[in-house]
C-alpha cells in the first residue's frame, strides 16, 4: 500500500504533520475540471470582425454553461476550463483582434460583468462567464485572449499597434465578480500574444478552501511563476488551464501534472483541451497522494471530472491541521507507520542482496563508472535530447549510468524479460521547442528490442517492475513520476533526499506494466547559460 489518500473505511490518510486525519474532520471542498473538445476556427490566420469572432466563441461558451451547471449539480465549488478553449489557437497577432477583450485588473476595479454588463464595452465573453459563476454559485476559472492599451511615449515596451495582447486566465467568484487576472509568462510559440514584462504571481482566496495560485500550460516547466508560488509564497492549491500536446515517454500531460503535484507538494486542478488532431488530451484533479484523471486519444467528446479533495491551505485549515509538506523534499521517512517501514525494509533487503555485484557501487561522476559501464552504454534520442542509456539485463539487477556530475542508479526486479528496458540520463540544455536546463534520470520501456527504439513513444507495457531509482542531482527541483500501461498513474511508495545530493523514489507492487519511471530535474539557474 502506497502513501496516498485512501478513500476507504470512512477515513483518509493524509501526510499533514505526520498525522492520521479522519475524512469527516479534515476540511475538504469539491473541485471540477472540464476537458473541452474545442471548436476551432478553420482559418485562424484570417482576421474576423468582432461579430464573427463572437459567434465562434459563443459555440464553445454554450458547452461551458452546460458543464458549469452539471458541476454545480454535483456539488462543485470551483470549476477550471482549459487554455484556448474559448477561441482556439494558431492565430497571428492581427487575426486574433476580433477575439480580444479588455480585462480590468481586479486589484484596482471591483466588477461583476453579469451585474454591470454595460460598464465596459466589448466584454460579451466576460459577461457570459460571470453569469455562469453567478447563476450556479461556483468559482469559474477560464482562459481567454485579452488586450491592454499602452502608450509608446510613456512605455518603451509598448507594441507598435498601441496595445499588449495577452494569453489570460480570469477567475470569477461565486457571485460573478472578477477576483483574479493572470497573463501567461512562458509562451509556447504563440505569435498572437505578448510576454508580460515581469512574471505575475497571482493568487485568489475562496471561502471554502482558502488560497489558490494561477498559472498556464508551459509555465509548469519554469520557476516563474509556478514554482515560486509553491516554494516562496507557500501556495498549496493551483488552478491550471492548459493546451498540452502529449509527448511520451516523459511529458504526457497527466504524467507531468502528476509529477508536478507530487514534487511541489500541491493540489493541481488541471484542465486540458481535447483536440485529437493535435495530440491534446489529459486532465485531472491531483493531490500529492492521489488523483482522478482523464486521458483519451480515441474519443471525440469532452469530459467533466468532479472530486472532493482535502483543503491544503495552511492558513485556512488552522493550527490543528497545519500541513508540514515542504516542496521538493519527497515524503518524510519519520514516524509514518508500518507502511513506510515495510517499504524501507524492502529497499534495504533488495539493496543488500545485490552488493556482490560490482555495479552496486554508487558512481559519483561518469569517470567512476567507465570500466564497469562503458561497454553497456549507448545513446539514443529521447524528447529531442541525446540520452546516455544502459539496458536492463535479467530479472533483477543494479545499474548506474552517468552524464557529468549526474549519475542515475537503479535497483530493479521484474516479472519477465520479454520487453527491452533501459536506464537513461541527460544532463544539459534542452533547446528544441523551448530552452531549459534538465537533469533527468529515466527508466523507460523501449518500443522494440533494439537500442535505437529506446526513447520512442508508447503507452503500453506488460512488464511488472519493482524498483528504486535515484540520482546525484545538483538541483533541488526534482519531479518524480511513474507511468503505467494505458496511462495509469502511480505515486512513489516513498521518496526523498539522501546524503544531501541524492534524490530517490521507490515503487513496488504495480498492477500494470511500467512505461516510464522518471526523476525530472529542472536546473532553472542554468536556463540561460
Amino acid at each position: 500500500m502506497s502513501l496516498r489518500v485512501l478513500w476507504t473505511a470512512g477515513f483518509v490518510l493524509c501526510l499533514t504533520g505526520l498525522q492520521l486525519i479522519r475524512a469527516g474532520d479534515h476540511p475538504s471542498y469539491v473541485a471540477a475540471v472540464y476537458e473541452h473538445r474545442v471548436l476551432l476556427n478553420p482559418e485562424p490566420r484570417v482576421p474576423l470582425e468582432r461579430r464573427s469572432a463572437l459567434k465562434h466563441m459563443q459555440q464553445n461558451l454554450r458547452m461551458f454553461e452546460e458543464q458549469t451547471e452539471d458541476a454545480a449539480r454535483q456539488g462543485a465549488q470551483i470549476i477550471v476550463f482549459p487554455e484556448d478553449a474559448i477561441h482556439g489557437f494558431n492565430f497571428t497577432r492581427s487575426s486574433i483582434a476580433g477575439y480580444l477583450e479588455t480585462v480590468p485588473d481586479p486589484k484596482e476595479i471591483t466588477w461583476s460583468p453579469c451585474s454591470e454588463p454595460d460598464r465596459f464595452p466589448d466584454t460579451e465573453v466576460l459577461r457570459r462567464l460571470s453569469c455562469m459563476a453567478h447563476k450556479n454559485r461556483i468559482f469559474v476559472v477560464a482562459n481567454m485572449a485579452s488586450r491592454q492599451s499602452c502608450d509608446g511615449h510613456i512605455d518603451p515596451q509598448c507594441p507598435v499597434d498601441g496595445q499588449y495582447q495577452f494569453n489570460t486566465n480570469v477567475v470569477f467568484s461565486d457571485r460573478g465578480t472578477i477576483v483574479a487576472r493572470y497573463h501567461k509568462h512562458n509562451l509556447y510559440f504563440e505569435a498572437a500574444f505578448d510576454t508580460p514584462a515581469e512574471p505575475e504571481y497571482i493568487t485568489f482566496t475562496t471561502p471554502f478552501a482558502g488560497r489558490f495560485g494561477v498559472f498556464t500550460c508551459f509555465d509548469i516547466l519554469f520557476r516563474d511563476p509556478a514554482v515560486t508560488l509553491a516554494t516562496d509564497m507557500g501556495v498549496r492549491q493551483m488552478v491550471y488551464p492548459t493546451a498540452w500536446m502529449n509527448q511520451l515517454p516523459l511529458l504526457a500531460a497527466v504524467q507531468f501534472q502528476r509529477a508536478f503535484s507530487s514534487g511541489a507538494g500541491v493540489t493541481l486542478l488541471a484542465a486540458n483541451i481535447r483536440a485529437a488532431e493535435y495530440g491534446m488530451t489529459g486532465s485531472g484533479i491531483f493531490t500529492p497522494w492521489d488523483s482522478v484523471v482523464h486521458h483519451d486519444t480515441e474519443g471525440n467528446s469532452g469530459k467533466l471530472l468532479v472530486r472532493s479533495v482535502p483543503v491544503m491551505d495552511p492558513a485556512f485549515v488552522g493550527e490543528s491541521y497545519r500541513t508540514t509538506l515542504v516542496p521538493f523534499t519527497g515524503y518524510s521517512k519519520t514516524n509514518l507507520g508500518s507502511e513506510l517501514e515495510e517499504a524501507q525494509a524492502w529497499d534495504v533487503n533488495f539493496f543488500s542482496a545485490t552488493q556482490g555485484d560490482p555495479k552496486a557501487q554508487f558512481c559519483r561522476t561518469d569517470s567512476d563508472c567507465v570500466e564497469t559501464d562503458s561497454p553497456l552504454t549507448f545513446t539514443s534520442i529521447m524528447m529531442y535530447d541525446n540520452f546516455t542509456l544502459t539496458p536492463l539485463k535479467g530479472n533483477k539487477g543494479n545499474l548506474t549510468v552517468c552524464s557529468g556530475s549526474l549519475c542515475c542508479h537503479l535497483l530493479f526486479q521484474r516479472s519477465h524479460t520479454l520487453e527491452l528496458y533501459a536506464l537513461g540520463v541527460f544532463n544539459g540544455l534542452h533547446v528544441v521547442h523551448g530552452t531549459y536546463y534538465l537533469e533527468v534520470c529515466a527508466l523507460v520501456r523501449c518500443t522494440a528490442l533494439h537500442h535505437s527504439s529506446c526513447g520512442g513513444e508508447t503507452e503500453h507495457a506488460q512488464t511488472l517492475m519493482d524498483f528504486r531509482l535515484d540520482g546525484t542531482f545538483s538541483t533541488r527541483r526534482v519531479f518524480p513520476g511513474i507511468l503505467g500501461s494505458g496511462m495509469t498513474l502511480e505515486v512513489p511508495d516513498h521518496s526523498g533526499w539522501e546524503s544531501g545530493s541524492r534524490f530517490y523514489m521507490s515503487r513496488r507492487g504495480m498492477s500494470t506494466g511500467l512505461v516510464t519511471a522518471m526523476l525530472y530535474g529542472r536546473h532553472y539557474e542554468k536556463d540561460n547559460i
